[in-house]
């Protein structure tokens, strides 16, 4: 704890990127629709210059809307009135140099900005559930891309599966037409007798494969494995285009950067490292967990990485210096998920006991222990304003927590250590039998959520 309290005293710039794609999309936006209405827009913009969080209820003009969804993107900033969770987040330099982001990258996130639900604690989100079947307990891992189009599971015969949504159903019959809510993936371990399979299958590993993410555009996948090797596919060429050694033991989780190209790792040899998808060698290895670093996560502003451990504790690292900068204590049991709140200020973390813990990135303090489930708590994940925090669990549910209003009773009480403060619980959804994976909010504020049937 004196450790803790040593590290904590760091200086940590929690707020989002200056000049990223969405804030150059804004103005673009706000450019455009000047011309439409004048006058209405240059309100809603000094409004949103001054507050992002205000006046969102109403909807006002679509140039007010949209600036508000615009801080919320990947690296998000809040809308309705109700999340307040930050008026106006402060800007930061990238520490990294950042990838520029095509034209027409740019066009589709702009779209989903457009179609954006305003999620909080009365309009809660739908959910999309892919439910795998007939794996054996074969999957070990699944991930979803940003905009639900492309599924993939990581097997324990070390294959790598790629689903996509648009084929499923169209060749070849896949054993269920429908999943627990959603489109289900039939996995075929022999090849269908009609033929074509309704999947992908990327080999190259020689090991259980452990982890999956697809990069932020979805061009990308990464896969990371027992036999210590991470491994950079391409979803365009079907192809494996790098295998990455650096660890030496199992790699648990990899995760792409909000802006795609850094990646960082987490692996049982107790490091976390960070990587370039153009360089074989790690960049950075972050160094200091006591047990295996069992999960990884960006921040939004791409400056910090933060790795949960089986040693209970939860770090945030600098991702330039390579340093610890934060180190979180009070979970029981090792820390299996990690989300950030899309303004930058808030870290969730969920356990192996079920436990969920909010944090506060710049005083290192918890803001709201809950007991959420009753199984460990695989995947969080925040919606795209940070007004409502998603946890899925072993324990076949998807919870739903209203971030907003404790964060609110958080800004109101400052002055005391917060920890009565419980996150309320909006909804829990059960599945028939599935333990969640995964989850993700797409840009447009639906809820993805995978799983394996288990009977």
């Amino acid at each position: 704890k004196d450790l803790a309290k040593q590290i904590n005293q760091k200086e940590v710039h929690w707020g989002l990127l200056e000049d990223s794609v969405e804030e150059r999309m804004e103005k673009a936006l706000s450019d455009s629709d000047r011309a439409e209405a004048e006058s209405k827009d240059a309100d809603a913009e000094d409004n949103n210059k001054k507050k992002s969080s205000e006046g969102g209820k109403q909807g006002g003009s679509l140039n007010k809307k949209l600036k508000k969804d615009k801080l919320v993107g990947p690296t998000g900033k809040n809308t309705k009135s109700e999340t307040s969770m930050v008026s106006a987040a402060p800007r930061v330099k990238p520490e990294l140099t950042l990838p520029a982001t095509p034209v027409e990258v740019e066009q589709s996130i702009l779209e989903d900005l457009r179609n954006r639900a305003q999620l909080n604690n009365l309009a809660l989100p739908s959910v999309s559930f892919y439910t795998f079947l007939n794996t054996h307990n074969g999957l070990n891992c699944s991930s979803i891309s940003n905009d639900g189009s492309l599924v993939v599971g990581g097997f324990s015969d070390s294959s790598v599966k790629v689903w996509d949504m648009a084929k499923i159903g169209q060749p070849a019959k896949t054993p269920s037409s429908q999943g627990e809510n959603g489109s289900s993936q039939g996995e075929h371990l022999s090849s269908t007798s009609e033929g074509k399979k309704p999947y992908t299958l990327f080999q190259g590993h020689s090991g259980p494969v452990y982890s999956a993410a697809f990069s932020p555009f979805g061009d990308f996948l990464l896969s990371s494995s027992s036999d210590s090797t991470i491994r950079l596919w391409s979803t365009k060429l079907n192809a494996n285009l790098v295998c990455y050694k650096g660890h030496n033991y199992p790699v648990w989780d990899v995760q792409f950067s909000p802006v795609g190209h850094y990646f960082a790792s987490a692996s049982h040899d107790r490091t976390a490292r960070i990587w370039s998808m153009d360089k074989i060698q790690p960049l950075r290895i972050m160094a200091g967990h006591l047990a295996d670093v069992d999960c990884v996560q960006w921040h939004v502003n791409c400056n910090y990485i933060a790795t949960g451990s089986s040693d209970k504790t939860v770090r945030l690292w600098d991702v330039q210096t390579g340093e610890c900068i934060r180190m979180f204590i009070g979970h029981r049991s090792m820390v299996l998920s990690l989300a950030m709140s899309p303004d930058g200020r808030y870290m969730a973390s969920g356990d192996e006991d079920g436990t969920i813990m909010m944090w506060d990135l710049s005083t290192g303090r918890c803001v709201s222990p809950l007991a959420g489930h009753n199984s460990c708590v695989w995947s969080l994940a925040f919606s795209c304003e940070g007004a409502l925090l998603a946890s899925g669990s072993a324990d076949c549910t998807v919870k739903l927590w209203d971030v907003a209003s404790s964060t609110k009773a958080l800004k109101m009480d400052d002055t005391k250590a917060g920890s009565t403060n419980r996150l309320r619980l909006l909804k829990a959804l059960p599945t028939k039998s599935t333990p969640v994976y995964n989850l993700r909010f797409s840009r447009r504020n639906l809820l993805f959520a995978s799983g394996a049937l288990s009977l």
